[in-house]
């Protein structure tokens, strides 16, 4: 029932009713999207979907610098290079040394470039020189903290230097007792934090450095508040550091409580890597929205794809359908246990099955290595949104490729 009927020839070709703009005429963008955010910058162009990717040379995100050249220690310049870092990425070139001084930093660069590594290896060297030192690092998602806490895990084998991952949908009692371990880094999401913080269990003035994660998302689903509310119980003096891809008004905000005489850095030079693909599949019969995607999963080159719903229940639904047509995939989205959750993000990095499912909730804090595809299933709620969707693809320097499915009458 379900044939396949493309070419492999790196292109697409569609059966009747729908097809890839680079195979048909520009017609007028119909079915807009539901703005949520007014703030952020709206999509209501299909314009702003498609754009070519650049070829760059493999060494274009890197710069000379080497790891093997920075002034800390020799233990954690082995844990680098058994990660497989050689060069520093732009942003870690620029950041590195000034947070290493000292100073508080605001950084923006794209996601896949490299942050979480540019602000983790200065703060673990400065533990490792003063170990009475504590990191505290606010997160907007559980993906991301999980993906920050291996981080750090990777960076610090062997140094005996110890984590907690303070977030909601995990057991609290045994988080409560890491804290009292009084581990060197705790990663936590503002919930479970605020949560901790009226338990008194946590203390913000027993940490000497604060990071503020992608706190566009936090302030974009409803927790500015509570980042305030954190930046008053933080020690006047701290090392601060501030870390995302956009940055809107109300993060300027925060940016003037949270920071004293930063640097600021920015490598960004547009909202997206200039390594994606970006393009739209137009789907001329909404009923036949599966099908399209169906003969999309099949093709060969679509090797590890992330799939992006609007809600859970949409998701859970394509779920549903796709594993009814025998594919096998993972589910992330806010419904879903902690559990559930890291089970699937680690069989989509292991290859246990090429597809993962997800609502906006994993647009963040996913580092994947060759997610070959993001598709845009449902169209995202604002613009940023669709530039942390597709940056889950074309990381490192990879080249990656980004659809998002319109309607075209």
């Amino acid at each position: 029932m379900y044939k396949q009927n493309y070419k492999n020839s790196g292109g697409f070709r569609f059966r009747s009713g729908y097809s890839s703009s680079r195979y048909s005429g520009r017609s007028n963008f119909s079915g807009r999207p539901k703005f949520g955010r007014p703030k952020s910058q709206l999509i209501n162009e299909v314009e702003l979907f498609i754009k070519k990717a650049v070829a760059s040379a493999p060494n274009e995100t890197e710069v000379s610098t080497l790891f093997s050249d920075l002034p800390i220690s020799g233990n954690l310049k082995n844990n680098i290079a058994k990660c497989g870092f050689i060069h520093l990425t732009p942003i870690q070139d620029q950041a590195i040394l000034p947070i290493l001084a000292g100073r508080d930093v605001i950084g923006m660069a794209n996601t896949g470039t490299g942050k979480t590594a540019a602000f983790l290896i200065p703060l673990i060297e400065k533990i490792l020189q003063d170990p009475r030192q504590k990191m505290l690092v606010i997160v907007p998602t559980r993906e991301l903290g999980l993906q920050i806490q291996d981080d750090f895990r990777s960076l610090t084998q062997n140094l005996n230097l110890y984590s907690t991952l303070i977030i909601g949908g995990a057991n609290i009692v045994r988080q409560i007792s890491e804290i009292r371990r009084h581990p060197h880094l705790v990663v936590a999401t503002p919930g479970r934090l605020k949560d901790l913080i009226e338990r008194r269990v946590i203390y913000l003035e027993d940490y000497q450095n604060i990071v503020l994660d992608e706190v566009d998302l936090m302030v974009d689903i409803g927790f500015i508040n509570d980042v305030k509310y954190f930046i008053s119980l933080m020690p006047k003096v701290r090392q601060s550091l501030f870390f995302s891809a956009t940055v809107s008004n109300k993060v300027h905000e925060i940016l003037q409580a949270f920071v004293s005489d930063p640097i600021t850095i920015s490598v960004k030079t547009q909202d997206t890597a200039i390594n994606i693909d970006q393009d739209v599949v137009r789907v001329g019969n909404s009923a036949k929205k599966l099908d399209v995607l169906h003969d999309l999963l099949i093709q060969e080159n679509f090797t590890k794809v992330l799939i992006f719903g609007e809600t859970k229940h949409s998701i859970d639904r394509l779920s549903r359908d796709l594993d009814t047509r025998g594919f096998k995939l993972g589910v992330i989205h806010g419904n879903k246990s902690q559990g559930q959750r890291k089970r699937a993000l680690e069989g989509f990095k292991r290859d246990e099955f090429k597809i993962l499912l997800a609502t906006d909730v994993a647009a963040r804090g996913l580092d994947i290595d060759k997610v070959s595809h993001v598709i845009n299933y449902d169209l995202p709620k604002t613009y940023d949104d669709y530039v942390h969707r597709i940056g889950r693809t074309g990381r490192a320097g990879n080249k990656g490729i980004a659809l998002t499915f319109i309607n075209s009458f």
